[in-house]
C-alpha cells in the first residue's frame, strides 16, 4: 500500500486547512512502514503543585494534599525523555517569498508545516519538543515538554506566526544560547539569509554549549535556478519601498555565482562544526524532513 508521503506533494497536502491534521497525516503516512522499537527510559519526576482549575485531569489531583488542606491541587511533573528538542523557526520577511512554481506556497508556509510535522513526530516518540519563532529578535518561546497536549500549544503558535521584519540570525542565536540551558537537539528551519561568517560564529556558540544541531535550509526553486527571462521588478520582502527593475539576463550569471559561493561557504562551515545541513525546496514532500531527522538521530550516540 502506498504511503501518503509517496502520493501527495507538499502543495497537495498543503491544502489541508487544519495544521494539526496535516501533521498527523504526514507523520502517520511516514511511520506506517517503519519498524519502531519500544521506547525505553521514559519517566516523569515530580516537580511542584499548582491549584486545580476546571478542565484539568481529575486523575492528576493530589487527594492526600486535599485531605490536609481541603483544597484541590494538581501534581505537575518534569518529563525525563529520550530527547529534548527545540525547533527554531525563521519568520523574517524573506521567508514570505512564493515563486512562479510554488502555487502560492511561501517558504514560511512550508517551514511552518515542516515544523508541525516534526513536533508531531517527536511527541509521538515521547520526546520533548519546544518552539522558538524569530525575525530580528525572539518573538515567542515555548519551552520543551513531552505531554501529548503540548502539541496543541505549538500548533496554535505556528498558526499565528507570520513572516515579517528583517533577518537577524546571528543575534537571535546568541540570545537563545542563554535561554536554552539544557543540552538537546536544535532544529533550525530557515533560509539562512545573512552574513555567513557571523552566522557560523553563532552556530558555533550553540555547539560550544554541547547542543546537537540539524538545519533545514528552505529554498523556493526560483531562488536556485533564477528562471526569470523578461524585465522584472524585484521588491524586498524585508525593507519597505525597496524595488529594482532589472533585465534578468544581465545579472543571472553574477547571481548564480554568488549563490554558489554562499552555499559552498555555508556547507563547509556547518561540516566543520559538525552540524547537519539539509537543503529543502518547497516542492519536496514534508516527509523528507522527517527522514533526514531520523537519519541524524540514528547516528547519535
Amino acid at each position: 500500500m502506498a504511503h501518503i508521503s509517496d502520493v501527495l506533494t507538499s502543495q497537495d497536502i498543503g491544502k489541508f486547512v487544519n495544521l494539526q491534521v496535516l501533521a498527523k497525516q504526514v507523520v502517520e503516512g511516514f511511520c506506517s512502514g517503519l519498524h519502531r522499537s519500544p521506547h525505553k527510559g521514559f519517566s516523569v519526576e515530580f516537580k511542584e503543585h499548582r491549584q486545580y482549575v476546571p478542565g484539568d485531569e481529575i486523575r492528576d489531583i493530589d487527594w492526600k494534599l486535599y485531605g490536609k488542606t481541603d483544597r484541590l491541587f494538581i501534581r505537575e511533573y518534569e518529563e525525563e525523555t529520550n530527547l529534548r528538542c527545540t525547533i527554531l523557526l525563521d519568520s523574517s520577511g524573506s521567508m514570505g517569498y512564493s515563486g512562479s512554481r510554488s502555487n502560492g506556497l511561501t517558504k514560511h508556509m512550508y517551514a511552518v508545516r515542516t515544523a508541525a510535522c516534526l513536533a508531531h513526530l517527536l511527541l509521538q516518540q515521547q520526546d520533548s519538543v519546544g518552539l522558538v519563532t524569530f525575525d530580528t529578535k525572539v518573538r515567542n518561546y515555548i519551552p520543551p515538554r513531552a505531554r501529548p497536549k503540548h502539541l496543541q500549544a505549538i500548533i496554535n503558535q505556528l498558526d499565528k506566526t507570520k513572516p515579517q521584519q528583517e533577518t537577524e540570525l546571528s543575534g537571535v542565536f546568541h540570545e537563545m544560547v542563554t535561554k536554552i540551558q539544557r543540552r538537546g537537539l536544535l532544529v533550525i528551519i530557515s533560509d539562512l539569509f545573512g552574513d555567513v561568517e557571523q552566522l557560523l560564529k553563532a552556530l558555533a556558540h550553540f555547539r560550544h554549549a554541547k547542543h546537537e544541531m540539524i538545519i533545514f535550509q528552505i529554498w523556493d526553486p526560483d531562488e536556485l535556478d533564477f528562471p526569470f527571462r523578461q524585465w522584472t521588478q524585484f521588491s524586498s520582502l524585508e525593507t519597505a519601498n525597496r524595488r529594482h527593475l532589472v533585465d534578468p539576463a544581465q545579472i543571472r550569471r553574477a547571481y548564480l555565482e554568488k549563490l554558489e559561493q554562499f552555499r559552498t561557504q555555508l556547507a563547509a562551515g556547518c561540516s566543520r562544526h559538525r552540524i547537519k545541513l539539509v537543503p529543502m525546496t518547497t516542492d519536496q514532500p514534508y516527509a523528507d524532513a522527517l527522514a533526514a531527522y531520523l537519519g541524524v538521530r540514528r547516528k547519535s550516540p
